[in-house]
């Protein structure tokens, strides 16, 4: 499904955020990507749709070689990946409605199934009933499930999400981990870079753990800080 093959990142200013990564993540698997700010963890996610291309090494994504996308093939690539970030990035003077709908909308749906495909991201995400309001009238729980929606409502077969519980309260992110779990269990590939040890801990999922931009840990049944936990 992703691969990653000796993948390093230098900028123009000789900064290093990646180096020599070799990552391979099967469909429908759910992974964290864990480390301190800097690590690398969101140039990696930001590789996977083509925001950022390596120095050196090769993405692969579903099949596709990442690296040798021109630019009119991107969106296509990206049709096929949804991506929840940190800051919601919502659209402000939309509802919580159109910002899903414009995910579709700018791929061409037609109409007829645009509402459809929307109510039914609402639905998963526990929003119909704010399906009219703005983003200034939601929690921050709610603006991420917003996002979620939005993500979602392609019926992607991969989801990235870059921090999704970095602003929240510990029980609204736990609402979100376990949104994120559920739709990881509809066959939906899905990669989660975060700082919050709790929930890492808790889900008992694969771990890849960067430092300085490298790969030191690949574990199953991982925690955050290295020790495998038991199944009890």
């Amino acid at each position: 499904m992703i691969q990653l093959i000796g993948v390093t990142k230098t900028y123009p200013n000789g900064v290093g955020a990646l180096y020599d990564i070799n990552l391979h993540v099967g469909k429908e698997e759910f992974m964290f990507i864990v480390g301190p700010s800097g690590a690398g963890k969101t140039t990696l996610l930001r590789m996977l749709y083509k925001e950022e291309s390596p120095t050196m090494g090769e993405v692969i994504v579903d099949r596709v070689k990442v690296n040798n996308l021109t630019a009119e093939q991107v969106p296509y690539l990206r049709r096929n990946i949804g991506v929840v970030f940190q800051d919601y990035k919502l659209l402000p003077k939309r509802t919580v409605y159109e910002n899903v709908a414009f995910a579709l909308q700018v791929t061409g749906t037609p109409h007829f199934q645009v509402r459809r495909r929307v109510m039914q991201a609402l639905e998963l995400v526990a929003l119909l009933r704010k399906a009219n309001s703005f983003p200034d009238e939601l929690s921050g729980g709610e603006k991420q499930r917003t996002c979620i929606a939005r993500a979602i409502v392609n019926n992607p077969p991969i989801l990235l999400a870059d921090e999704p519980t970095g602003s929240l309260d510990p029980t609204t992110s736990w609402d979100i981990i376990q949104l994120l779990d559920k739709i990881n269990k509809r066959n939906t590939t899905v990669l989660v870079a975060t700082h919050n040890k709790s929930i890492v801990d808790g889900m008992k999922k694969r771990v890849v753990a960067l430092e300085g931009g490298r790969m030191i840990r690949d574990q199953q049944l991982g925690a955050y800080s290295g020790e495998r936990l038991s199944n009890a």
